[in-house]
């Protein structure tokens, strides 16, 4: 249908219905309904190895075959089987499933935005900490579970993907993965490019997982694992290049952390920052707010188009270069790379 024909409404009324697709997914991942669907089957064979209901299982399959998860083979009944998304990621047997994931992203949307009246209303509570990262144990076991397994099923392959297209990771040595949680970017890039060693920097909980992870994938003379507080502690330094994704969001001063991001790096280093920001139009900010907007309400960063590259510029990095790439998880983010001058012509000789 031609959306010129629909009603001005028509996008609120989705917002209603998007609950429905919403809740369908959860559904289907919770009961399993993708591991059956490996080999085609139809919604009254399913229902019977389940031990559900077979009209209403009928219904539910439809619908995730016209969000496109599911396909339906011609016949009467019809045969559903997985579409190459929800095979590749849905289905618990891949290597690259990410299903609790989304169900922890889903989980953790619906409680934020419960409380949007409550944020509007009265703004933040006292005892909440606009800029304090997810610490502690709860943390650490989400970084095991749910946010390692979509940094393994889909930010990791991103990461390569823009590390790839830069000339000078190939040439980088040390690497800094600030705020990396389980390390699986830093382990795909180590096992991507034999010369780099590095460390993850994250809170200490969860950089004990880090470290366990670094450990299996059999890395620890090349990868460490070291825990703090990034806004308070001192960062290791040392290293040409940096990965910082999704960190300055939590921060509580950007200008502060950018400076000590400086001070771990040489001159001449290489930073790559990963973000989600605000576009002045409205179609491309609507792909980022519904993500975001909770974390705006308490107070943490979210800076409009272009910002985290005028931060950098502030800050004294130079070379800065901006794209977007819809790779990540959620919504579409902006890739800064930058780079910290070279110490003077000068300066280089008397140290040699």
């Amino acid at each position: 249908m031609n959306s010129s024909s629909l009603h001005p409404l028509h996008a609120c009324w989705d917002l209603a219905a998007s609950a429905v697709r919403a809740e369908a997914l959860d559904t289907a991942l919770d009961l399993g309904l993708f591991e059956e669907l490996l080999q085609p089957s139809t919604a009254a064979q399913l229902a019977a190895r389940r031990g559900l209901h077979a009209a209403n299982t009928a219904h539910l399959l439809e619908l995730l075959w016209s969000i496109g998860l599911l396909q339906r083979q011609p016949g009467e009944p019809a045969r559903y089987e997985l579409a190459p998304v929800a095979r590749e990621h849905l289905a618990r047997p891949s290597p690259r499933f990410c299903g609790d994931a989304w169900r922890y992203r889903l989980a953790s949307l619906r409680c934020l935005s419960g409380r949007l009246r409550q944020h509007v209303e009265k703004g933040p509570r006292l005892t909440d900490s606009p800029f304090q990262s997810a610490t502690g144990a709860g943390w650490a076991s989400a970084a095991r579970a749910q946010i390692g397994q979509e940094q393994r099923a889909v930010s990791a392959a991103a990461a390569l993907a823009i590390l790839e297209r830069l000339p000078q990771a190939a040439q980088a040595r040390r690497l800094l993965d600030l705020g990396g949680g389980p390390g699986w970017i830093a382990i795909a890039l180590a096992q991507r490019f034999a010369q780099l060693e590095g460390v993850v920097f994250d809170w200490p909980e969860t950089a004990a997982v880090a470290h366990e992870n670094i450990e299996v994938a059999g890395l620890g003379g090349r990868l460490q694992a070291q825990g703090g507080d990034i806004a308070a502690d001192p960062l290791p330094t040392g290293f040409d290049l940096v990965w910082c994704s999704s960190v300055l969001h939590f921060v509580p001063e950007v200008a502060a952390t950018l400076d000590k991001l400086m001070a771990a790096m040489v001159p001449g280093g290489w930073l790559v920052c990963v973000h989600a920001e605000l576009s002045a139009e409205a179609e491309d900010a609507a792909c980022v707010m519904p993500f975001y907007l909770p974390m705006r309400l308490a107070g943490r960063h979210v800076l409009a188009q272009g910002g985290t590259a005028a931060a950098l510029a502030a800050a004294g990095f130079s070379d800065i270069e901006q794209t977007t790439s819809g790779l990540f998880p959620m919504a579409p983010v902006q890739v800064v790379v930058a780079r910290k001058p070279a110490a003077p012509a000068q300066a280089q000789a008397c140290h040699v």
